[in-house]
């Protein structure tokens, strides 16, 4: 999303994007989300290492691929102002929230390195926001309505939806949030903060859109493919009780 803010008052002029640009935060603030976002994924890699197998790693590469290709297409949500797809909710649901947060996360690295879209220095406070915060936040909602997911397509769509349009706007907060504790630019918080908000809203229920479509079909083919439909408990399951000294001796 890339959304301009012109404060008359200190004669500035910034471009703020949820891809975070350098110098928009101070260095120290930098540096401490950059270790944030080396931990998260670390611990990242180890749960995605639980969760994938040979059936299930090739889908983790091609949400990663879909993430890349969907972020490089912004779509309109208001006059002068686009967004795109972040993702989170979307590779989490799919292939789990670790591997998820791992697939943004490479996405980001990708898109600093060789399109120059989110500066160096903010890698970790992009990390942190759409790979880490943002995924964890739409599968957490994914996760709390799995049971209505599980009644059809139609709920499902909707899960799918309230999760992306969740997982962008806190994903926006966790940016608010980065800019109160370092911002370094003339424009103030309340300023950024209504604007991002406000704006990702709106580019939320793109993103839930794009992804309740993308989730539907997927599962309506193949629905063993889906993480968060796959990993349900049963019906009807019930855990073995430990057999009575009659019944061993019987």
């Amino acid at each position: 999303m890339l959304l301009q803010i012109v404060c008359d008052k200190y004669g500035v002029r910034m471009d703020i994007a949820m891809h975070m640009s350098d110098g928009i935060v101070d260095a120290p603030t930098s540096i401490g989300y950059g270790v944030i976002a080396a931990v998260g994924l670390a611990l990242a890699a180890a749960g995605a290492r639980r969760d994938l197998d040979e059936r299930t790693a090739p889908m983790a590469g091609l949400v990663a691929a879909f993430v890349f290709a969907t972020q490089m297409i912004n779509f309109p949500v208001l006059p002068g102002v686009s967004g795109h797809l972040l993702g989170g909710a979307l590779a989490a649901i799919l292939v789990g929230p670790w591997a998820g947060a791992l697939c943004v996360a490479i996405v980001l690295v990708v898109q600093a390195l060789l399109f120059a879209d989110g500066g160096l220095s903010a890698l970790g406070t992009n990390i942190t926001n759409m790979a880490l915060v943002g995924t964890a936040a739409g599968f957490l909602v994914a996760l709390a309505l799995r049971r209505y997911a599980l009644r059809g397509r139609g709920w499902l769509f909707a899960v799918a939806f309230t999760s992306a349009l969740v997982n962008t706007v806190v994903a926006a907060a966790s940016f608010v949030l980065q800019y109160w504790m370092g911002g370094s630019t003339g424009i103030g918080l309340g300023t950024v903060a209504v604007a991002l908000l406000g704006v990702h809203t709106l580019i939320g229920v793109g993103e839930g859109l794009i992804t309740a479509l993308t989730v539907g079909a997927v599962a309506q083919v193949r629905p063993d493919l889906v993480y968060l439909l796959r990993t349900a408990p049963r019906r009807g399951a019930v855990a073995a009780r430990p057999a009575r000294p009659a019944e061993v001796a019987a």
